[in-house]
Formats: C-alpha cells, sequence, structure tokens
C-alpha cells in the first residue's frame, strides 16, 4: 500500500495516527508547597523519570487528596509514556503498575486487539527525533497532544505487530551489546593515553621519597630556587641522568599570544595564519581547516610583534576548560600568530620541541599546571608567569629522541583504535536507525496472508467506539508528509542480521 513520501506498505498495512491507535491525555501537578498534597503512597511520574525501558515506581508521590486537586490523573498499567518538555521529549516509558504523571508527560492507552504497547513504544522511539524537531517554544520546548495525536503511523497486523516486536527486541539487543562495548573501548583509550605520556616524561618513574635508599640528584638543579606556585623539593625522582629544570631555563623564550580589533582579522584568506584555541586538537595536532583566520603582514610585524611563532615553537593554551591543549607548530607557513588564549614555548639547545609538547601533554606535568588555574566566570586562567615557572623533566637528548619516537608509535596505535572505535560507534547508530526503520516498513519480520488485515481492526475499534456512544470519528484521512515520514525512508538493502553480527566482530578491535 502507498504510503507517505514514497514509503510503500506491505499488503494489510494501513496508514492511522497516533490518536487513532490509543486514547490519549497527560497529568498535572498539585499545588506546590502544600504539604499533604505530597509524600503519600500515589507514584507520580515525571519526564526526568522516564528511563525508555518498564517503569513502575517514580522519584515522586503524592496523596489521594493532591490527585483530587490537580489534573493528575491514573494511567493503566501497559499504557506508553512519552514526554513532551524540553530536552527530555520523546523520552520514553511502558507503565509497568498504575500510576500517575505530571503534566510534562503524555500517555497512550493502546485499544485492545488493534495496537501492540511495545510494537507502539518502538514506533514512538524511531520517531524521537523528528519529533523534538517539531518542538516550539524558547528555552523550553515542547510538543503538545494535538501534534501527538495527529502524527502518522503504519499499522500491520497484529500478529505481524508481535513478530516485528520480537525480532525487533532480538536484533536491539545485539547492538545494545555492540555499544555497550564500544563504551568500554572509549574507557580504556584514555587511560592508556595518561599512561604512555606520563611514563615517558618521567622515564616509567614514579618513584617518591619513600625510597630511602634511592640516590637521587634529579632536582639538584633546582636548589636554591624558589616558587610560590610550584613545590620543587617534593617532585618525584627521574632516572640517572635526568634532571628538574624550569621551563624559563631551558626554553628560549615562553610568551603568550594576543588578539587584534576584529577588522584586523580576516576569516578563511590572508597573509599570516592567526591561531586560535580551537586549532590545537586534544591529540596534539594543529588543526588550521577548522574556522581559518588571518592576519596582514603588518599588523603581525608590529601590533602583534611579540605573539610571533615559528615551526617547531609549542602551543598549549592557559584559557579552558579544557587546559593543556598542546601541539608543535606545523611547517605549513614559515610565520604564524597566535591569541592570548595560547602560550607558546620555544625550545632551547637542551631540549627538543617534540620533547617539550610531550612534556607538556603529560598529565603529571599538565596536572601542576592545571592546579594553578584561577576560575573567572566560568574559565580557566593559567598566568603566563606560572608557564615560566613551571617544572619538566629533562632527560639527555638521545633519551629525548629515543622516547619520543618509541611514544610516538604507541600514540599512533591509540589515536587508530580511537578512530576505529568511532568508526564502530557511528555504524553501530547508523544500524540501529535502520533496524527501526525496516521494522516500520515491512521489511523486518515475515508477513502472513492469513493475518487479519490492520484495516478491519481500525474498523472494529471505530465500530466499538461508536456502539459505546463515543462521537463518530471520520475515517483517517492519509496523514500529510511530515518528519515522521521522513524518518521512515526506504533503508539499505543489506540485512540488518549480517550488518548487526559485523559490527559485534568489530569491537574486540
Amino acid at each position: 500500500m502507498s504510503g507517505l513520501n514514497g514509503v510503500e506498505l506491505p499488503k494489510g498495512w494501513v496508514w492511522a495516527t497516533l490518536g487513532d491507535v490509543a486514547n490519549w491525555g497527560s497529568g498535572g501537578t498539585p499545588k506546590s508547597g502544600v504539604a499533604q498534597f505530597y509524600g503519600g503512597d500515589i507514584p507520580w511520574v515525571v519526564s526526568g523519570d522516564l528511563n525508555d525501558e518498564q517503569i513502575r515506581s517514580a522519584t515522586s508521590t503524592i496523596t489521594d487528596e493532591g490527585l483530587k486537586s490537580s489534573s493528575a490523573k491514573w494511567v493503566p498499567e501497559g499504557s506508553v509514556l512519552i514526554a513532551m518538555y524540553g530536552a527530555t521529549i520523546g523520552r520514553l516509558a511502558i507503565v509497568g503498575q498504575p500510576l500517575t504523571t505530571n503534566q510534562a508527560v503524555a500517555f497512550a492507552t493502546p485499544h485492545k486487539g488493534l495496537i501492540d504497547k511495545r510494537f507502539l513504544f518502538w514506533y514512538l522511539w524511531s520517531q524521537r527525533d523528528a519529533l523534538r524537531k517539531t518542538g516550539k517554544g524558547g528555552a523550553q520546548p515542547n510538543i503538545s497532544q494535538a501534534i501527538l495525536k495527529a502524527w502518522p503511523i503504519p499499522v500491520p497486523p497484529v500478529a505481524e505487530q508481535h513478530r516485528i516486536v520480537e525480532d525487533l527486541e532480538d536484533q536491539i539487543s545485539r547492538l545494545d551489546a555492540a555499544t555497550e562495548a564500544v563504551v568500554g573501548a572509549k574507557r580504556r583509550i584514555k587511560p592508556f593515553t595518561t599512561s604512555v605520556l606520563d611514563r615517558a616524561a618521567l622515564g616509567a618513574s614514579l618513584a617518591t621519597h619513600s625510597d630511602q635508599d634511592a640516590v637521587d640528584d634529579s632536582q639538584r638543579l633546582l636548589a636554591g630556587l624558589s616558587s610560590k606556585r610550584f613545590d620543587y623539593a617534593a617532585l618525584p625522582f627521574l632516572p640517572k641522568g635526568w634532571f628538574w629544570r624550569r621551563s624559563v631555563d631551558v626554553c628560549e623564550f615562553i610568551s603568550s599570544g594576543s588578539t587584534p580589533k576584529a577588522h584586523l582579522m580576516h576569516p578563511g584568506s590572508g597573509e599570516i595564519p592567526f591561531l586560535k584555541v580551537y586549532n590545537i586538537t586534544q591529540d596534539g595536532r594543529v588543526d588550521f581547516t577548522n574556522k581559518p583566520t588571518y592576519v596582514d603582514r603588518e599588523t603581525h610585524e608590529n601590533q602583534l610583534k611579540r605573539s610571533r611563532v615559528r615551526p617547531g615553537d609549542v602551543l598549549t593554551n592557559i584559557v579552558g576548560p579544557p587546559l593543556g591543549k598542546t601541539a608543535v607548530v606545523p611547517k605549513d607557513h614559515p610565520e604564524w600568530n597566535i591569541n592570548q588564549a595560547i602560550v607558546a614555548f620555544r625550545a632551547g639547545p637542551e631540549v627538543q620541541p617534540e620533547w617539550l609538547a610531550l612534556v607538556l601533554r603529560a598529565p603529571f606535568v599538565l596536572s601542576m599546571l592545571q592546579k594553578t588555574a584561577k576560575a573567572t566566570a566560568g574559565q580557566f586562567n593559567v598566568a603566563l608567569s606560572t608557564c615560566r615557572e613551571l617544572p619538566l623533566p629533562v632527560p639527555p637528548m638521545d633519551a629525548q629522541l629515543a622516547l619520543v619516537a618509541q611514544s610516538a608509535e604507541l600514540l599512533e596505535v591509540s589515536d587508530r583504535f580511537a578512530a576505529q572505535v568511532a568508526s564502530v560507534s557511528l555504524r553501530a547508530q547508523n544500524l540501529r536507525r535502520a533496524v527501526l526503520r525496516r521494522a516500520f516498513t515491512g521489511s523486518l519480520a515475515p508477513q502472513d496472508p492469513a493475518d487479519e488485515p490492520a484495516t478491519a481492526l481500525l474498523d472494529r475499534i471505530r465500530a466499538e467506539r461508536e456502539a459505546q456512544g463515543a462521537k463518530p470519528k471520520r475515517a483517517a484521512r492519509r496523514p500529510r508528509t511530515t518528519a515522521a515520514s521522513e524518518a521512515l525512508a526506504p533503508p539499505p538493502a543489506s540485512s540488518t542480521h549480517s550488518l548487526t553480527n559485523a559490527v559485534q566482530q568489530e569491537l574486540p578491535l
């Protein structure tokens, strides 16, 4: 059967509206501040309680008096709840026992013999993004019952609905397992990167002063120096031949940038590339493809003279969050400039720029810097003078070169792993959408010619309503093309079973 936006429905299916297949309502809120209205035995659900699963309890309760004093009403078991306000729009739950709701939660009680509650639940889940797009209002967008009741839904025979739900939930459970594996993989990436950077920066040694037998002179070059921000005497021991040094003592210069007036900055093209914090990535690169900005040479050589940088300089941001995004200036341009949220370190003869960048990214060193940050209007700021006093571990030059090379190999593995995890995560999301599309276009479960057509079910429901004295409803017109129909665009032709298995096989990485 022809449907919306080119979506073809199988024989026996029919387009209806959510108002055709369920009785709708919403709750209310007893007057606040009236003690006798709250704390009773009646579960009172708000949108934050909706968990996209079955719900049997609520974080709040009301009394019989509170129920009678408000528009809150009992919602029967088997109903489907949907949030209508704010960031929770589209969040769902199936009622596991009778309860009440506030006005931000609508409920749909499916017509028995016409719509499977879980079929309705999953269909609403598939429409969540489209429903959110219809939300109206400023800081608190909302959808109404009128929108929900008019929303189109493809209705298969009831027996087929059961088959669809069974197959759909099997596929979704597989994808949930895949997603959980992706989440676990993501959790492992950061500790691995942290370990690589710290072990390299500290020479695989986190020895403390409790090592009484150790003979350590790694702090010798800081003797007699003091800092209000750092406790040089408490620094951990380093391997033999390594020394803690102040950054100002091993860098040719350390300087922060500045920002010219807006008319002196040119987006997209120009003479001298002007770097901002968003051009420094979390994985230690300069990405000038992200909203590139330029300044002219006159501004670069005069007003921004002190913030000029060149390839090999090491940049780190001192305004966040986050703090500590660090990268080496690449050779793409002979000269660059930086804004006031970035500090440039130019390595002296005792340190390699790549070593300096590695150390500034190391969590142990970065945490020392972050602890000095001052919070102002939601921002964290590190002083330039603090950067100059920052203690850095400095090994012999050959050790720097070897550790930089070794760390680069390990971090490349971490980056590849992260990219693969991101790819698998996106693949799982796309597969979930594909499975849902198949479920509601008749492509997931087999049809059975013996099933009673959905048109007969709808006709019977209407007849029963009229017999009970309800106002007759006009036959459902074909719903207009809406975001709902766009959400049911024809799915990819490949098998969701095989694709889901493919995702799961990728996850061990």
